[in-house]
């Protein structure tokens, strides 16, 4: 992580239009067809874990995640991390940076071992050195997505998703996606959000890769 001029970056213009907006989040809503991500989870793997690794997958082909305004500076990256909530032992919640990692098998024994830490410990677990996705998992509610507010302390990119529907055959969840202006624009949005799709639609291939 480092301190980078914003007039040196692909974001010059836009840090200068929002870096003082009283309101610089933006957000967009999707439909996602998980269907991939409930056939894989039949077979041992979680559902949250799975759409937390095609978030942190998607974000880490785009260059813009790795930028972020911290206050009135702009940070750079080297490496993406994805946030969950954890209901810990004593009835609270704490949150848990998981290190975004290519392969399947190894993000999900390193998301296992990490919320089972948070959960017993009762303490967050933050990385600070990489560019940390948030998500927020309410699968008991039909929900449709959120609009966060912005208290100008978190600025990192931020999904929220409810209980998954039936729609025919297939399975689609509805989700919200916030980000601060400054770090992208419409555009790169929704190229993430394409490619969070795109990372469902191969999530066998990533669970069983060929030798």
């Amino acid at each position: 992580m480092r301190e980078v001029d914003p007039r040196q970056t692909t974001r010059a213009e836009s840090y200068q239009l929002y870096i003082d907006a009283p309101m610089p989040m933006v957000t967009l809503f999707r439909t996602l067809d998980i269907t991939p991500l409930v056939r894989l989870g039949r077979k041992g793997y979680r559902l949250n874990m799975l759409l937390c690794y095609c978030v942190a997958a998607a974000a880490d082909q785009v260059s813009e995640f790795r930028l972020l305004p911290v206050g009135k500076k702009l940070m750079e990256y080297d490496r993406i991390g994805v946030s969950v909530i954890v209901a810990n032992r004593e009835g609270g919640i704490n949150s848990c940076d998981i290190p975004f990692q290519r392969d399947l098998n190894t993000f999900a024994q390193s998301y296992q071992a990490l919320t089972a830490q948070v959960w017993d410990r009762c303490e967050n677990y933050d990385l600070e050195d990489s560019m940390i996705v948030g998500t927020s998992s309410l699968a008991r509610f039909d929900v449709d997505g959120a609009v966060n507010f912005y208290s100008g302390i978190f600025n990192n990119p931020f999904l929220i998703w409810g209980r998954y529907r039936r729609k025919g055959l297939r399975k689609v969840l509805k989700l919200s996606f916030q980000f601060h202006h400054v770090q992208m624009d419409g555009e790169q949005a929704c190229r993430f959000l394409d490619l969070i799709q795109r990372e469902i639609d191969c999530i066998r291939r990533s669970a069983f890769p060929r030798p």
